[in-house]
């Protein structure tokens, strides 16, 4: 029996084109669920404890992946003001919101960046090491709508880049 040529490219770009919107939808789609508001609500670490306490929100939205620990991405509203926040919570100078999926429309990473540039919108600690090497960034606008991701830390960088962690580090928990 003979192949076609013909026949073994059509395999070949159709074995192509499903692996490929398989890819897609696993990363888009796939991995991502709907979360509820974490055990304890949102919460910002104190200037004065340092420890993270929770703050007043509504009409909280998150997805998370098991794939990844940056994957998280929240909204939600609040009615704190920006000047007590500031006296009250750990700020962060410089955080770069991650892109949440296009379907999760409530967290725009170019939009909050931008507001976080122009000062409308503030960032804080949530929490340190919320996973190994990884915090959680809230940051809040002048309006009320607060946004949560995650980012590694110095620690999580040499981590999952393979060098060194050091002593500055908790020890990393291997399974």
């Amino acid at each position: 029996m003979r192949v076609s040529g013909k026949f073994v490219g059509i395999v070949i770009l159709l074995s192509g084109l499903i692996a490929g919107a398989s890819l897609y939808y696993l990363q888009v789609y796939g991995f991502y669920a709907a979360v509820p508001a974490p055990q304890g609500g949102v919460q910002l670490v104190s200037v004065v404890s340092d420890a993270p306490e929770e703050i007043p929100v509504s009409g909280f939205e998150a997805i998370d992946a098991d794939s990844s620990p940056i994957r998280y991405r929240a909204c939600f509203q609040t009615d704190l003001s920006l000047a007590m926040l500031t006296e009250t919570y750990v700020g962060l100078d410089a955080p770069a919101p991650r892109n949440a999926p296009y379907w999760f429309d409530c967290f725009d990473a170019e939009n909050i960046g931008a507001e976080l540039e122009a000062g409308t919108m503030l960032a804080f600690l949530g929490r340190k090491n919320i996973h190994y090497g990884v915090d959680q960034i809230v940051a809040i606008s002048d309006d009320g709508r607060g946004y949560i991701w995650h980012e590694l830390n110095a620690c999580g960088e040499k981590a999952y880049d393979g060098t060194v962690v050091g002593e500055e580090c908790p020890p990393l928990e291997r399974n």
